[in-house]
């Protein structure tokens, strides 16, 4: 059976069609700019040249349609027909308490995305407009709804409620419910096979770290802990959002700046962060650029961002008990020897020591700990889509 996995942003379509005969991903691509002047198309087929299609579209069908012509295009394409499409995964930002795992798409999954428009606006729109588009081009293939914060509702209540009035919970579901699901998952699973241990056994911390970061406990199987709260903007520093700050801030802000809800909203999700600190750029390979010229603030939000992620490792390894390993992944957790060695620095307490040398590696599965380290210490390059596909692939079958 033929895949194809679908992640719609409010302006973007990111597909890749995969092969479950052998997990091997036939092509991959982005729609970027739809319903905005502009827009382009860049599709990479494997083992054939990228194709770069530049054609307004408006909405999220006529995107989907283009794709879809793209993958059966004689030149280009990697299939003959849309009917060696079995079955359609879509990446979903926020299930709510509704959905533990994937589920096929129904009027009821439907519903219950609806209803997390409210507590995920920038990402559930999107998403759901990209089910509705595929459901209208393929009617007679399944569609699976595979949730980013599904991972994390093993969470105990201790750990995903906040101390506000009870009927804030009650009516409105504010609790934490965490992000990367699919991503702490994959790295998660494949940390227990590198230790060679069922996952069941296995207590891991797992860090996902780029633009977005966040961080996962996980033991006997199941999430104890995660870093983002009720929206992505908890837990640690990022690239553009400020992570856990004192809310009484936000009042405060609000009344000597003058700013809107809306204001304030944009304030802390799209200033703050390693931009915010540095006033250099979200991009940690730039503000570690500045840092090494002699920028204090860049060498500040650095430290910031560092201690920020110690924090929680400390109080992960606490929770769980001990821990066999720690798993780098994402953007920066994949590419950035300085981050790792940082955060990993003087930590042997903990029974976490890093080789140095053997973390002068970029984008590779790998251990980075020292030989004597009581705790691995890995870097496993994310798969979302491929998690995505299984779970479809399992699903409609």
């Amino acid at each position: 059976m033929k895949v194809l996995v679908v992640n719609c942003g409010s302006s973007s379509i990111k597909y890749q069609l995969v092969d479950m005969t052998d997990e091997s991903v036939l092509a991959k691509g982005l729609v970027d700019r739809v319903g905005i002047p502009g827009t382009l198309l860049k599709h990479e087929p494997t083992d054939k040249d990228e194709v770069v299609i530049k054609k307004d579209l408006p909405d999220h069908t006529e995107g989907m349609k283009l794709v879809l012509d793209v993958l059966i295009n004689p030149e280009y394409g990697v299939i003959k027909s849309m009917d060696e499409i079995g079955a359609v995964g879509h990446r979903v930002v926020h299930g709510g308490e509704a959905f533990a795992e994937s589920v096929v798409i129904d009027d009821q999954v439907i519903q219950v995305i609806r209803e997390c428009f409210d507590i995920a606006p920038l990402h559930n729109p999107p998403n759901l407009m990209g089910i509705e588009a595929c459901q209208e081009l393929m009617p007679n293939v399944k569609h699976i709804a595979v949730f980013d914060t599904a991972f994390h509702q093993t969470m105990p209540a201790k750990n995903f409620m906040y101390a506000l009035p009870y009927e804030s919970y009650e009516q409105f579901k504010v609790r934490r419910y965490g992000f990367h699901g699919t991503s702490h998952f994959y790295v998660s699973h494949r940390a227990a096979e590198m230790l060679g241990k069922s996952f069941e056994e296995c207590k891991i911390v797992t860090l996902h770290l780029g633009n977005g970061g966040s961080m996962a406990a996980i033991a006997d199987g199941k999430v104890v802990d995660t870093s983002m709260g009720f929206t992505p903007l908890e837990g640690l520093v990022m690239g553009t959002r400020c992570g856990d700050i004192d809310p009484a801030i936000v009042f405060f802000l609000m009344e000597k700046m003058n700013l809107s809800a809306s204001d304030m909203n944009n304030y802390l999700n799209k200033k703050s962060g390693m931009l915010g600190l540095s006033g250099v750029s979200n991009d940690l390979r730039d503000v570690l650029e500045a840092a090494e010229a002699g920028n204090e603030r860049a060498k500040l939000a650095l430290d910031v961002y560092i201690s920020r992620v110690k924090g929680y490792l400390g109080n992960y390894v606490a929770q769980l008990n001990g821990c066999d390993c720690l798993v780098f992944t994402a953007g920066v957790g994949e590419n950035s020897i300085e981050i790792r060695e940082a955060i990993c620095e003087n930590l042997d307490y903990l029974g976490i020591k890093m080789d140095a040398d053997k973390n002068k590696v970029r984008g590779k599965e790998v251990d980075v700990a020292a030989n004597d380290s009581k705790v691995r210490i890995f870097i496993i390059p994310t798969n979302e889509e491929l998690v995505i596909a299984r779970d479809t692939y399992r699903l409609a079958q």
